[in-house]
């Protein structure tokens, strides 16, 4: 434990180190230039989390186990975290226009961005329970100011406000999870508590998995624990949602799915029951509570507790095929997103940015291209064929009737069907409603981002080989 760690031992903790040293270095641009270098640092900021997504790709294959077993990184941390990076960069373009026509450029907002990610990525490739709430907190911390980075709004700082609020009682109980399972098992590795639980469970064990698992649950915003997303949707910047939507997700699951996997494959049956319940209570809530929405961002919050309910059918499975579903599911749901987000924040006139559903009346005719493709991406959310969101959920619910939850997987197709309806409903105003008067024209970057975002979703089926292979090796790693 004594010996000392050479660079080439450093070599799989280079992109936190660059992204740590890139976020600092923006900080100090930023102190020193002003508000006028709020571009810069935010255009350079992108360039940072794809340089960091370049040397992640470039990494050697093989299983690295860094600082006592504190830091991990395999298979299932590269696919996880280049997913991550993906979803922050693609944000963080999705901000460009909008921070200009708002006027709202702030150095800080790319470097709240890059330490938001950092906490990510440090989450994803955590080996032990400190590790993991010094990742989570890293992450959270930045998010609850970008939440409430618009200070001249009042629903910008009440969503900053509820989100600190519910994050630190969340951080909370997951804390005293943690605490828990290891008076219970004498170790905070996972490595060690899957040792220490393989014999089974004991009541004290459970109910530190029970409070290590709210704390999980409300950073996915699954139900019983959503109920800051629609209002920290809806009060946030909205690439700050898309932000929201898209990375910070895919971190969270991946802990919870590293977790559970790794750390409690003795008591399988335990944590099983509290994740179908989890499951199932997303999917039913995020299927029925979206349907009198009137407002597009509250719509995207329930929609996306509702596709964590999904992706948790696969970890309910507790396989490899189900790791594999959940790993599909989340990065096809980062592209939808993304994608989605990218319309919604060209619904602009006058200058100003509109969220009312019914403000997309007749798209088809103002805007025909925009109209085909968020069509395709709601079409593809609501999980119709052959599109990609179709193949993201029959990825899970494959893997939950091969593990026999026969009933999990019912009740997600009857989700599906029902949650089709509120997806549907925006289609039919885009292309059957009187049309409303045309929003302006859609910038480039966010022309970019939805056409990315809507080839993948188009021909995902025609080439899914990649993703599909990437995704069995990551979860392979885990087991």
């Amino acid at each position: 434990m004594n010996e000392m760690l050479t660079a080439r031992d450093l070599l799989p903790l280079l992109p936190e180190l660059l992204l740590g040293g890139g976020a600092m270095l923006m900080l100090m641009v930023g102190a020193f230039s002003g508000e006028r270098s709020a571009n810069v640092v935010n255009g350079w900021s992108i360039v940072i989390l794809v340089v960091v997504a370049g040397f992640l790709l470039s990494l050697p294959a093989g299983k690295y186990v860094l600082f006592g077993g504190s830091f991990v990184v395999d298979d299932y941390a590269r696919f996880l975290k280049f997913l991550t990076l993906i979803g922050s960069a693609g944000a963080l373009v999705l901000s460009l226009d909008y921070l200009n026509a708002e006027k709202q450029q702030k150095f800080e907002y790319g470097a709240l961005f890059l330490l938001s990610t950092l906490g990510m990525l440090m989450l994803i490739s955590a080996g032990d329970l400190i590790a993991l709430y010094l990742g989570l907190e890293l992450m959270s911390l930045a998010l609850y100011v970008l939440a409430a980075s618009n200070r001249d709004q009042v629903k910008s700082t009440e969503a900053g406000l509820k989100y600190f609020v519910l994050g630190a009682l969340s951080s909370g109980m997951l804390l005293y999870g943690a605490s828990l399972i290891y008076g219970f098992t004498g170790t905070v590795s996972f490595t060690g508590i899957a040792k220490a639980t393989a014999s089974g469970a004991n009541i004290g064990l459970v109910f530190g998995l029970v409070f290590l698992f709210v704390g999980f649950c409300f950073k996915i915003s699954a139900v019983p624990f959503h109920m800051w997303t629609p209002d920290v949707y809806e009060g946030s910047p909205t690439p700050v949602t898309a932000f929201f939507a898209a990375a910070p997700k895919v971190a969270a699951i991946a802990i919870f799915v590293r977790a559970t996997i790794v750390a409690f494959p003795g008591i399988t049956h335990e944590w099983q029951q509290i994740v179908v319940f989890v499951s199932i209570a997303s999917m039913v809530l995020g299927s029925f509570a979206a349907i009198g929405q009137k407002n597009i961002k509250r719509l995207m919050a329930y929609s996306s507790i509702g596709h964590m309910g999904f992706a948790l059918v696969g970890l309910a499975a507790g396989t490899a095929d189900g790791v594999q579903g959940v790993l599909v599911y989340m990065a096809i749901y980062v592209a939808m997103t993304l994608g989605t987000f990218a319309v919604i924040l060209s619904m602009r006139r006058d200058g100003v940015l509109v969220e009312n559903i019914s403000d997309l009346a007749g798209l088809s005719r103002t805007h025909p291209a925009m109209a085909f493709f968020l069509a395709m991406l709601l079409f593809s959310l609501a999980g119709i064929p052959p599109l990609a969101g179709f193949f993201a959920k029959f990825y899970v619910f494959l893997a939950a009737v091969q593990a026999g939850l026969y009933m999990l997987a019912v009740i997600g197709v009857l989700a599906s069907v029902v949650g089709a309806y509120y997806y549907l409903m925006i289609i039919k105003i885009m292309y059957f409603d009187e049309p409303a008067r045309a929003f302006e024209r859609m910038p480039g970057l966010l022309r970019l981002v939805l056409g990315i975002s809507g080839v993948i979703n188009l021909l995902f089926f025609a080439y899914p080989a990649p993703l599909l292979g990437a995704a069995t090796v990551a979860a392979k790693s885990l087991f």
